[in-house]
């Protein structure tokens, strides 16, 4: 007899956070390490953000709550839906979690019955498989070129709907490329999801995190019909630097709003109970705020984008939102520092942070080992170093 259930044994590590261990680990031990890894704004959440918690501690707001949130908070999710995206909702129609990871959890095992088929772009967020497994799901991965812009086409999608499909899983902007889908690419792709009558999970957690003219274009927004299919998923976490609060929520049909709320209801009650008046007033906050951290990874990304332009033997498809870049290394593939053999991105991550104590995830752990993700959420002192690290990496490579 097995110990552990099926569904847990399906699940694997997240190399995010195991490179980012290693590289504290080594940090703690004095070395100089730059970490590239793990996704988070370096800024601290706003002062105004953090008074609204103090607040609700001073006020006694320590309770439980109801299971998908207070009920203000909830019309304020509305609001903004209704403000930046032109989506209306009622507030019984959004669940508010413990995190965007949450809510991505708690629609897949809503939806999901065993066997039924998951379709996730590739390269991918590295927990949507995993959490498609453990709800009985099977993954179904759709390969974006990176001619493409690591975009798929409605012609791929369609290509790969077969009678078990029964969601697609939609991210823009995209991690790991940095992807945004415009608003003809997006309703293209919900057409096709519309005439096969399949359920959408949009993931929208980066919506802010846009660069230049782009602008990214909700999935529910492209007729009623969609908006019917789809379950609208973001938070707080990137947009506010409030990453360990863990507020995220999602918009969904009647039907599936409720039966999320009450699961999680039985899963973990209601999310954090000053963390939501926290997430109210984040919800309120001046544009002016959001804009400058904006500004701020943009000139980053610039930058960045630059220095990459310089290196030899590799290269970025240039993104257009989140914080991270897709490096393109499978051209030193075959190489070796000293008696070491890089095979892959695996290899190229782990003798990179041992070699130049810079911290990057393998490809492999999103679906495209022929790359490794960096992120620009540190300080342009340190990425500017990081890279330099690299590139001088690459370059003494035999």
């Amino acid at each position: 007899m097995e110990r552990l259930a099926k569904r847990i044994r399906t699940i694997s590590p997240s190399q995010t956070l195991a490179i980012s261990a290693k590289a504290k680990a080594m940090k703690a031990a004095g070395e100089s390490v730059i970490n590239f890894g793990v996704g988070e704004p370096d800024f601290a959440t706003p002062e105004h953000i953090m008074d609204a918690a103090r607040t609700a501690l001073d006020k006694g707001y320590t309770k439980y709550t109801p299971s998908a949130g207070i009920p203000e908070l909830r019309r304020a999710i509305a609001e903004k839906l209704q403000r930046d995206n032109g989506l209306d909702y009622e507030a019984s129609q959004i669940v508010v979690s413990n995190g965007a990871k949450h809510s991505v959890f708690n629609v897949c095992y809503a939806l999901l019955e065993e066997g039924d088929e998951v379709i996730i772009p590739a390269p991918y967020w590295l927990t949507y498989p995993e959490v498609v497994k453990t709800c009985g799901g099977v993954p179904v991965f759709v390969r974006a070129s990176k001619r493409a812009g690591f975009k798929i086409t409605p012609e791929q999608l369609k290509a790969a709907i077969t009678p078990k499909t029964k969601l697609f899983i939609f991210n823009s902007p995209c991690n790991p490329t940095g992807a945004v889908y415009s608003e003809e690419e997006v309703r293209a792709l919900a057409e096709v999801c519309v005439e096969a009558g399949i359920f959408v999970l949009s993931d929208e957690i980066y919506e802010k995190l846009v660069y230049g003219e782009v602008k990214p274009f909700s999935f529910a927004a492209c007729s009623e019909e969609a908006k019917n299919l789809t379950v609208t998923v973001n938070g707080v976490s990137k947009t506010y630097a409030m990453t360990g609060w863990r507020i995220g929520y999602l918009a969904a049909p009647k039907d599936i709003a409720k039966a999320i709320d009450s699961f999680q209801s039985h899963a973990t009650s209601n999310p954090n109970s000053v963390a939501q008046y926290a997430t109210l007033k984040a919800l309120s906050s001046p544009e002016a705020a959001v804009e400058e951290m904006v500004a701020r990874f943009a000139r980053r990304r610039l930058a960045m984008i630059e220095r990459i332009s310089d290196m030899v033997g590799a290269y970025c498809i240039i993104p257009d939102g989140a914080f991270y870049a897709m490096l393109v290394v499978n051209g030193v593939y075959g190489k070796s520092f000293g008696n070491k053999q890089i095979n892959n991105s695996v290899d190229f991550a782990n003798t990179l942070l041992d070699a130049a104590k810079v911290a990057v995830v393998p490809g492999a752990a999103f679906g495209a080992d022929e790359c490794v993700r960096l992120s620009y959420s540190l300080s342009m002192k340190d990425m500017l170093e990081g890279l330099d690290r690299i590139d001088a990496f690459i370059r003494s490579l035999q």
